[in-house]
């Protein structure tokens, strides 16, 4: 399979030691001790499946964790300072998830890089959310060990660049989806559907567009890097836009004018004679 082959030549760049890796290209990191990226990308199923003591990513995402919490969490504090506590903490829930991590993860295309036991990888571990998202915060751990905080929070603000460029336009107590539909619901009992509207670009760095469709009008498109941002997009779009407002009061019945009865004009008439 093009994966297993693309984890056997990667862990030959790691023991080579000169060339820099895809990998290291794409997150714009060149390691110097190439054993700690090595221990990054190792599943802990492939130690199991051995039968052999073999390092794997475990505790370098214990620590990655830890420094992606301090990194949010300091931006957060320095970019919001009027949010109270209780805002902040949902800002940080949201750009920490594991389905945030994931996206960040298959936007690298760091699942390709895994080295994993062969039963993991049958069972689709390499595109599996929780694998993805481990791998993603041991990345994280193994700059910090590798540089230093600086080049870890410099990776961890690349790659949320985007999310965080969105919550900073968006209310930061606002799920848009979940306010569009409460928006709608008041209206009909039918709840907004997200279309695929098209999907471009390599694997690693993918481009979806998707519109909100609400009984077959179309309320807003967006676009981003995993159908979930595309999704927000589009919801935010239609909050915007309101276009269901637009067409209740297009179904208003305008008030009619009264008629005059005939002959009331030539009545009126022989009256003032």
């Amino acid at each position: 399979m093009r994966t297993v082959f693309a984890g056997k030549k990667f862990a030959a760049w790691i023991k080579s030691g000169s060339a820099v890796s895809p990998l290291e290209q794409r997150i714009g990191y060149k390691f110097r001790n190439s054993l700690l990226l090595a221990e990054a990308l190792t599943h802990p199923s492939l130690g199991h499946e051995t039968q052999q003591r073999h390092f794997d990513n475990q505790r370098l995402e214990f620590l990655g964790d830890a420094i992606l919490q301090l990194v949010v969490t300091e931006y957060l504090f320095r970019h919001f300072g009027e949010a109270p506590e209780g805002q902040l903490t949902k800002l940080r829930s949201r750009l920490v998830s594991r389905e945030t991590l994931k996206a960040h993860a298959a936007a690298l295309d760091l699942g390709r890089y895994l080295m994993m036991g062969r039963g993991e990888e049958a069972s689709g571990g390499r595109a599996r959310a929780s694998t993805l998202a481990d791998a993603f915060e041991a990345l994280i751990g193994a700059i910090y060990l590798d540089g230093d905080l600086e080049k870890a929070r410099k990776f961890v603000l690349a790659q949320a660049r985007e999310e965080l460029a969105q919550i900073a336009e968006e209310p930061v107590d606002i799920n848009p989806k979940g306010h569009l539909q409460e928006l709608l619901q008041t209206i009909s009992p039918r709840s907004p559907v997200y279309e695929l509207v098209s999907q471009s670009g390599p694997e690693h760095n993918k481009m979806f567009v998707v519109r909100a469709v609400w009984e077959g009008m179309v309320l807003g498109q967006g676009s981003g890097r995993s159908k979930k941002q595309a999704e927000t997009a589009a919801a935010i779009e239609a909050m915007e836009q309101k276009l269901w407002t637009k067409r209740d009061r297009a179904r208003e019945p305008k008030p009619s004018g009264k008629k005059r009865p005939k002959g009331a004009t030539r009545s009126r008439l022989r009256r003032n004679l």
